[in-house]
Formats: structure tokens, sequence, C-alpha cells
């Protein structure tokens, strides 16, 4: 029998458009699991190009991929900088 190659999945590579992308984030920020959001906003960095969002930041593409790895524990002021960035806006509302 001949063996199955399998890769690990990388959900950046689905993420394609904005609605996607703010799609994608609007169900994490539901989950209400800060390390979750951070690895959603690491996930649509790496969609989009870490090199630029580095730039846009001005935080080093090192310290990006170590907050926003889902293990790292960002502050508040860095995920506010990525989540301009990227041209997201944060909103809340009334739980239902």
């Amino acid at each position: 029998m001949k063996a199955i190659k399998l890769r690990p999945w990388d959900s950046a590579e689905h993420l394609k458009t904005e609605e996607e992308m703010v799609l994608y984030l609007e169900v994490c920020l539901e989950e209400g699991d800060a390390a979750l959001i951070a690895h959603a906003l690491g996930v649509i960095a790496k969609a989009r190009g870490m090199t630029q969002l580095a730039r846009d930041t001005g935080l080093s593409r090192e310290s990006l991929y170590k907050a926003l790895s889902g293990e790292g524990n960002p502050e508040f002021a860095t995920v506010m900088k990525v989540v301009r960035a990227l041209g997201f806006q944060l909103h809340a509302s009334p739980m239902a």
C-alpha cells in the first residue's frame, strides 16, 4: 500500500479576501479566548504578508510572530496596532 503524505493545515492559505479574513476574526472574537484571537490575527497577518504588517505597525516581524502565535501574550496596544494596520475595527455589542 502506498503511503499518504500529509502536510500541516495552514489557515492563512485559505484566507483570500478581506471578507473571509473579517469573518474568521469575528468567529474567533465570539469565542472570547485571548490566545485564539491573537492566533487569528497572526493567521490573517500571514495571509496578508507579515513583512508589510511589520512596516505598518513599526514592530519587527519576529516580535509579531511571537506575539501573534497564540502562545504569546501581546499587550493590548500591540493588538490594536495590528488591528489598525490590517484595516479592521473592533466593535462592541451586547451579548445575546
